[in-house]
């Protein structure tokens, strides 16, 4: 006789006729039933001792109709029964460990894949000609002549206090303060950013020391290895400029070009050793000049260059170049919320670059010159009412500034404040902040003589005077 299955709201009944007198009636819910049917199946695929199945078992006999529970001998508690012999304790386990095993344990994903092949085809059948290059496009042409120039001018420079590691992969990490750098001259003078050899400049090292290893492209393709002496380095402007005892016939200098005559949307072409893949080439345009750069040092530089030229870490130090394939800028930061090129780079302007290097070959530092005298921060020179121009707080004594006659800001008898001149131009170039004044004088020499234009009061004066060397 069949067992009947009946509903009831919840729960299920299972009569079982044939064993009225061993087992009572239970219900169970519809997961129990489940995980019972589970085990069931779980239990006719063992075999029995004497090597018979469950398959002997005929369909319509008593035990072949009743669960595998009915069948086991065991006549206490029912449910001590299911959480001995089921597999699986619900339904949500039973289905991940099946999704589980097939996606990543199932022998079949590791097997390798049997495709039907054609026999009356041969190889050379399927194999389809193979059409020649041809000659590159001019542009093409033009941009691998360009960097196969230039390529020989760029080197590899590694921080000698920062060693490439290798991880568990087998890659290998570069160190952040790696970068790269240009060739300047004959005699081995490279010219890189503070920032990429910073962490042995911390350590204030003396000139003539090694501070990083410099890597130079041979003509035959090999990496020549050599010590990088310091030369001198310039913070606020984010360069250095390093020497290495190299055979003259390997030193490539760059062409350095005008980056005052720059057109915004003209090609440019960065080389580089970005996260360590030496002699990298990338192109693009200039987006923009004249753009603040908030370099890695700390410090703001003027006048940089913007391009959407891919720079990444690693480029720092390397050269921005023209379509001509002159030196116009020095690769230095990215704007970037990654860490990784977001298409906003910028570059140390060549007049910039050619203003310091000579200084760092010839002096190992840099000489400023400026008018000797405090100007007020905007925030301070704002509180005092000062929107437009460069409030002059303090004059030293025996400065240019205190012969030419500038007055600082003082105190009347009654504690009240006067200001002082405010600087509004230097040679008809607007001043509008003490940034701005600072930016505008970077671009003159020592002994050079400027007019200013102050506002003293409710006058407009023009006052000649020569600029020296900063005492600070």
């Amino acid at each position: 006789m069949m067992t009947q299955v009946s509903a009831c709201n919840a729960s299920l009944q299972f009569p079982c006729p044939h064993r009225t007198s061993s087992f009572p009636k239970q219900r169970f819910s519809r997961r129990q039933l489940f995980v019972d049917g589970v085990s069931s199946l779980c239990i006719r695929s063992e075999s029995a001792p004497n090597g018979n199945n469950s398959s002997s078992n005929h369909v319509g006999s008593p035990q072949s109709s009743s669960p595998s529970f009915f069948r086991s001998g065991n006549e206490g508690d029912m449910n001590e029964v299911i959480r001995k012999k089921v597999a699986f304790a619900t339904r949500r386990t039973l289905l991940s460990s099946l999704f589980i095993y097939y996606s990543w344990y199932h022998p079949s994903r590791y097997l390798s894949a049997y495709a039907l092949g054609d026999s009356s085809v041969t190889v050379e059948q399927v194999t389809p000609a193979v059409l020649p290059s041809g000659p590159l496009f001019p542009t093409e042409e033009r941009i691998a002549q360009l960097f196969e120039k230039n390529t020989y001018s760029v080197v590899n420079i590694f921080d000698v206090t920062l060693r490439p590691q290798l991880n568990v992969t087998g890659v290998v990490e570069i160190p952040e303060g790696n970068g790269s750098g240009v060739v300047w001259d004959k005699q081995g003078h490279i010219v890189t950013n503070y920032h990429v050899i910073g962490n042995s400049l911390s350590r204030n090292p003396s000139p003539g020391q090694v501070v990083a290893r410099v890597n130079i492209l041979a003509s035959d393709g090999v990496q020549k290895n050599f010590e990088g002496k310091l030369v001198g380095a310039d913070r606020a402007k984010d360069l250095a400029v390093l020497k290495v005892e190299a055979p003259e016939e390997l030193l490539k200098p760059v062409s350095v070009g005008q980056s005052s005559s720059l057109k915004v949307g003209q090609q440019c072409l960065a080389i580089g050793n970005p996260f360590g893949f030496d002699h990298t080439l990338t192109v693009g345009v200039l987006s923009g000049l004249n753009r603040d750069i908030f370099s890695q040092t700390g410090v703001t530089i003027g006048g940089g260059i913007q391009t959407d030229a891919a720079i990444n870490p690693g480029n720092s130090g390397g050269p921005l170049l023209d379509s001509r394939g002159n030196l116009i800028g020095i690769n230095t930061a990215i704007f970037t919320q990654t860490g990784t090129s977001a298409g906003v780079g910028f570059a140390i302007p060549s007049a910039t670059v050619t203003k310091i290097v000579p200084q760092l070959i010839q002096l190992g530092k840099v000489i400023r010159v400026g008018l000797n005298l405090v100007a007020a921060p905007d925030p301070v020179a704002n509180q005092l009412n000062v929107r437009n121009g460069a409030l002059i707080l303090q004059i030293p004594g025996n400065s240019s500034a205190s012969k030419a006659g500038l007055q600082p800001t003082t105190r009347g008898f009654a504690g009240n404040i006067i200001l002082g001149d405010i600087i509004i131009a230097v040679d008809e170039k607007p001043v509008r902040s003490k940034a701005e004044l600072d930016k505008v004088l970077d671009e003159y020499g020592q002994n050079d003589q400027v007019i200013l234009k102050i506002r003293r009061g409710g006058e407009i004066l023009e006052v000649p005077i020569t600029l020296e060397e900063q005492s600070t």
